[in-house]
């Protein structure tokens, strides 16, 4: 039987897709998954989904534009849909003055670090808030007909109808059994169970308890496993626990095609499991990432991360100067504990065929050598 045969599910037939292989839409400040790292997988019998959380609705267009121009196949576009956030102004400028008069020791503590690091001041950019575009994105997304929305943070329930008049497939993401049956609810199409190993914000449930839960609670529903999968030993386990495939993001970091920094991608070749680790320092959201300098200063304060979006306002200031300076040690790094396995650059190509000739070699082994009694 051939490998696209034995690895062929519903999410291939749900998604026109060869393998049930999904790039997780990285997005952030890095942008690592650019439209070439998409294209690459899409092209290679998986599904890319470009991250484009931190994307202005424009540059999401000419992404779109980018990713149609190398390859035919489908794609996805993964963007954020906050549920709930802090009270903030109408600007990045305005909230930043906000935070001035309600939080001035956090403010004074960013201030130190930056003085701590010798980082050099640099010239403001204006920016808009995290979630205040949504529509826009969602607009641009579907304006553009891309195959699926991605939603990878929160609630999808008004994005649904519209998304489905266009033809557009929306996929959602779920932390926790309650939070995958609002997903079913809200009539998501595909639902991404990810464990607490996985890279970026997170819930706090592993991946094997998790995934097998959320099948149970939401079937007949799709579900995609999410966290701590890199290779095919993961795709079998997941497709084992009920899945209909993986949404893998980390092991795509060390694709050629990624946008990860040179100084990032150091740090992930030369870490350990143990060095991603939790913290809602950058963005006031648990997120998981390479340990640095600046998560554990936050530890040891007595402060507490405010929420989102007021800890990314916050923050703006360490990060820009930080990016200025070359400092990406002192940036977010986001990346799952199995960044620590991953250790060389590849072609995307490679990093999935890969994970499609191992997972093969796996259902052989356990078919032949697993009898029962």
């Amino acid at each position: 039987m051939s490998k696209q045969g034995r690895l062929h599910t519903v999410l291939c037939e749900l998604l026109g897709c060869e393998y049930p292989i999904m790039l997780a839409g990285m997005g952030g400040i890095t942008r690592v998954t650019t439209p070439e790292l998409v294209a690459a997988v899409s092209n290679a019998g998986g599904f890319g989904v470009l991250g484009a959380i931190s994307r202005d609705p424009e540059n999401i267009r000419q992404c779109i534009g980018q990713i149609r121009q190398l390859t035919n196949k489908p794609f996805g576009i993964d963007i954020a849909v906050p549920a709930s956030l802090a009270a903030s102004g109408p600007t990045w400028e305005a909230t930043e003055k906000q935070i001035a008069g309600e939080y001035p020791r956090h403010v004074a503590f960013i201030q130190e670090l930056i003085v701590k690091f010798g980082l050099p001041p640099v010239e403001r950019k204006p920016a808009l808030m995290f979630g205040s575009r949504a529509a826009e994105q969602v607009k641009a997304v579907l304006e553009e007909r891309a195959p699926l929305l991605a939603v990878a943070l929160g609630d999808p329930t008004w994005v649904v109808p519209l998304a489905h008049d266009v033809g557009t497939k929306v996929l959602g993401m779920a932390g926790s059994v309650a939070n995958a049956r609002r997903q079913k609810q809200a009539g998501v199409d595909i639902i991404v169970a990810q464990g607490s190993e996985a890279g970026g914000h997170t819930g706090r449930i592993s991946t094997f308890p998790l995934l097998p839960a959320v099948v149970d609670a939401v079937a007949p529903t799709p579900v995609v496993a999410a966290g701590g999968i890199a290779d095919g030993r993961g795709l079998v386990a997941a497709l084992a626990l009920g899945a209909v495939g993986v949404w893998v993001g980390s092991a795509f970091l060390a694709a050629n095609e990624s946008g990860v920094p040179q100084g990032h991608w150091e740090q992930i070749a030369g870490g350990a499991a143990e060095d991603f680790t939790l913290s809602q320092a950058y963005t006031g959201k648990p997120s998981r990432g390479y340990r640095n300098l600046v998560k554990e200063a936050w530890e040891r304060s007595a402060l507490r991360p405010l929420p989102m979006p007021l800890q990314s306002v916050l923050m703006k200031p360490l990060v820009d100067a930080a990016i200025a300076a070359g400092r990406w040690d002192l940036v977010l790094n986001p990346a799952g504990q199995v960044a620590g396995s991953i250790k060389e650059r590849r072609p995307a190509r490679q990093i999935l065929e890969c994970m499609v000739t191992e997972a093969q070699a796996v259902l052989e082994r356990l078919s032949g050598g697993v009898a029962s009694q």
